[in-house]
């Protein structure tokens, strides 16, 4: 088999990783007239720099959907696990590929995955609620995604002054 596998270890970060996202995201979020908005961006970028881009990507879609399937977001659990994962993967290949050697080059990465999150969330709106629904919730998803890039880098940098973002990248 050629394919690589995730080993039990990669699993288990995968799973604490979407159990906290879906903490996150469920927990903590403050209802709008388009959805509600939460932390759970954050917890997703945290997980890219724990897990990489694929890995963290995996886990933020599951934390992500299971809080729509759970709060009863029913339509949006496929569109946020393909959004979640593509927005994390873009932060992971940033940092991996093409930023690898630029100083918080993870700020650059989360906020250009999050510019994605925000245009496809757009996008998937439209043909469901209407142009004029999907141009209005812009406002609510900037937020989002900004409150997400400016708690984690308080949170990232809190466990990088204590090294524990390193530490956890080598469980």
């Amino acid at each position: 088999m050629n394919k690589k596998q995730f080993t039990t270890k990669e699993i288990t970060k995968i799973a604490i990783m979407a159990a906290l996202v879906f903490i996150a995201t469920y927990s903590f979020k403050v209802p709008s007239l388009h959805g509600y908005t939460h932390l759970g961006d954050c917890m997703i970028f945290i997980s890219v720099l724990i897990l990489g881009g694929k890995k963290g990507g995996i886990a933020g879609g599951i934390g992500a959907s299971l809080a729509d399937l759970i709060g009863g977001y029913m339509i949006w659990i496929v569109p946020t696990f393909f959004i979640k994962f593509i927005m994390a993967f873009i932060m992971g290949l940033l940092i991996e590929k093409f930023l690898f050697n630029v100083k918080f080059n993870w700020v650059f990465g989360a906020g250009i995955g999050g510019i994605f999150q925000i245009i496809a969330y757009t996008l998937v709106k439209i043909p469901l609620f209407g142009m004029t629904y999907a141009i209005a919730g812009i406002y609510g998803l900037t937020i989002q995604t900004i409150s997400g890039v400016i708690i984690s880098i308080l949170v990232i940098s809190i466990l990088s002054k204590a090294k524990v973002i390193n530490k956890l990248r080598e469980v």
